[in-house]
């Protein structure tokens, strides 16, 4: 079994200002509540059991989790008019809390919504996640919003992270090459799944972790017996989230 050591870095307070397409600065401040930073990490923590699950034994995350101590101060443009915050934001604390080498994966929980006045940071998607580069200190490397508690809970408590997880993880096994399906984590119906209101796209995601999945007549993913292998930080220098949830 391979142990991915892994560290949920939790902002719980943004103030930023954000130069809109329209020129005009957005100004955006907000503070999590205890009940959504509680919503986040619980999701979290179903995270690990569901890699165990769906790798048949083959992978288990080990996590530390931190809180930190300042808010949210700058965010990094992804398109025309989201964003999200990538490792420059987050510099201060993975150099503290993830020196290169220390983590395999790191996963930020940040307030994306105010869920008192409703307004938000524009940004692509519930998460972003990428492959390990020097950028994110050789681990890979999500982020996951805050969001109303009815959403941690549907279809599947912890999918969320394991989609961006994988996002970096196909990564990391593609160039080792490993031959994934197109589009890895977000392929599922691409290649004829549907999302399940009782199991969301785990069914998807059970075939991609063990090799299974049939795209172009020959089976991608992750075989089970390479989860076997100690994952090994490299240093490729990609600057933007590979995909989106």
């Amino acid at each position: 079994m391979t142990v991915w050591r892994s560290l949920l870095l939790i902002y719980t307070g943004i103030d930023v200002r954000l130069r809109h397409r329209s020129r005009r600065s957005l100004h955006f401040a907000y503070v999590l509540s205890d009940r959504e930073v509680e919503d986040g990490v619980s999701s979290f923590q179903r995270f690990p059991a569901l890699v165990e699950e769906l790798t048949s034994g083959g992978a288990r995350i080990e996590y530390d989790i931190k809180q930190a101590q300042r808010p949210l101060t700058s965010l990094t443009r992804v398109h025309k008019n989201t964003y999200w915050p990538s490792p420059d934001d987050t510099r201060e604390e993975i150099d503290r809390f993830a020196a290169p080498g220390s983590f395999d994966s790191i996963f930020v929980l940040w307030p994306q919504h105010s869920l008192i006045d409703k307004g938000s940071v524009p940004s692509g998607a519930w998460g972003l996640g990428m492959k390990a580069s020097s950028w994110s200190n050789q681990a890979t490397y999500a982020t996951v919003t805050n969001a109303e508690s009815a959403r941690w809970q549907i279809p599947v408590v912890g999918e969320v992270w394991l989609h961006e997880w994988l996002h970096g993880v196909c990564g990391y096994f593609r160039e080792r090459g490993y031959c994934m399906p197109d589009g890895d984590a977000d392929g599922g119906a691409r290649h004829g799944y549907v999302q399940s209101p009782v199991s969301g796209w785990t069914d998807y995601y059970r075939d991609l972790m063990s090799g299974n999945v049939v795209d172009g007549g020959k089976a991608t993913g992750i075989p089970l017996d390479a989860w076997r292998y100690k994952p090994e930080r490299f240093a490729s220098q990609g600057r933007l989230p590979s995909s989106t949830s």
